[in-house]
């Protein structure tokens, strides 16, 4: 009679608290558990694979030498994002290629209960485009985004974290972060519907 092999289940808690006992086997599994997805965040934000490596080490390398600051308040992988996201807004300004708005000033949020009419596409872009072009399309409207608007979309849309877990990983209020949130998918979606109608697309002509 054969024995399937079990797969034990994930205990961050547990792998941390090893970790921080000089478990190094422990720590390894936090890596290899969250790399990609660190990687992937760097990457959409410095929109650079050198630079998201750097950050990916860089993060790692950090939190595994101040491990002892993590007292356990929020997600271990919360607090890893917020080192990652620090990284990656350091390599950002070193570049001098974006300027940006530091994640730490304060910004207007009127815009919080605001109302816009944008152009309503009538035509399904699916029946248009092929899958890869809506991909490069998407990723070249996200680049297009001052960070401060990228990495909280990146967060709470593609990485798919709460609003709390957001605010939280970026030391921002609630309100902040939902202010962000919104002028980023405004702004996506102005700058989708500008690249549809460039294209040419009949559907666009008379609005």
């Amino acid at each position: 009679m054969s024995s399937s092999i079990v797969t034990p289940a994930f205990d961050e808690s547990a792998l941390v608290t090893r970790a921080k006992h000089g478990d190094a086997d422990a720590f390894s599994d936090l890596v290899k558990h969250y790399d990609r997805r660190v990687f992937r965040m760097a990457k959409q934000i410095t929109q650079n694979d050198d630079d998201a490596e750097d950050v990916l080490q860089e993060t790692f390398l950090k939190a595994y030498t101040h491990l002892d600051d993590f007292q356990g308040n929020s997600k271990f992988y919360t607090w890893l994002v917020r080192i990652a996201v620090n990284e990656a807004l350091m390599k950002l300004r070193k570049r001098r290629s974006d300027r940006s708005v530091p994640l730490d000033e304060p910004i207007d949020t009127g815009e919080d209960e605001m109302v816009r009419e944008i152009a309503v596409w009538d035509e399904n872009p699916e029946d248009t485009y092929s899958r890869e072009e809506l991909a490069e399309i998407l990723d070249q409207a996200i680049q297009s985004l001052k960070p401060a608007y990228r990495t909280v979309f990146v967060l709470r849309d593609i990485e798919e974290m709460s609003i709390e877990e957001t605010a939280e990983a970026l030391g921002l209020s609630i309100s902040a972060v939902k202010s962000r949130l919104l002028r980023a998918r405004l702004q996506l979606r102005e700058k989708l519907t500008r690249q549809f109608r460039r294209k040419g697309d009949d559907a666009f002509a008379y609005l």
